[in-house]
């Protein structure tokens, strides 16, 4: 497990990371400097694998186009806060 204080500090561990050490981002939307939308957009335009980590938006914001924009930046699940352990485990097995 590894934490980034917000989107910038995220990226930049992306793109220092090895190949293989990272299986999962939980990635908050609302962050100081870089916002998850923006962190997964460039995330995935990394090279390597990073177009294939799964990429979860945990988020107070639960509206059906905040799930949107999440899909349409590159993550590919949205959870809504507070979040819920159980669904927060259904979506990471729906991922693996």
């Amino acid at each position: 497990v590894d934490t980034a204080e917000d989107g910038e500090i995220a990226v930049r561990k992306m793109k220092q990371a090895a190949d293989g050490q990272y299986d999962l981002i939980l990635m908050d939307i609302q962050m100081p400097n870089m916002d998850g939308y923006q962190a997964a957009k460039l995330i995935r335009n990394l090279s390597g694998n990073y177009r294939t980590i799964p990429i979860i938006a945990m988020t107070a914001n639960a509206f059906a186009e905040d799930e949107r924009q999440a899909l349409a930046c590159g993550m590919n699940a949205h959870v809504a806060k507070p979040i819920d352990v159980h669904t927060l485990e259904r979506v990471v097995a729906e991922l693996s």
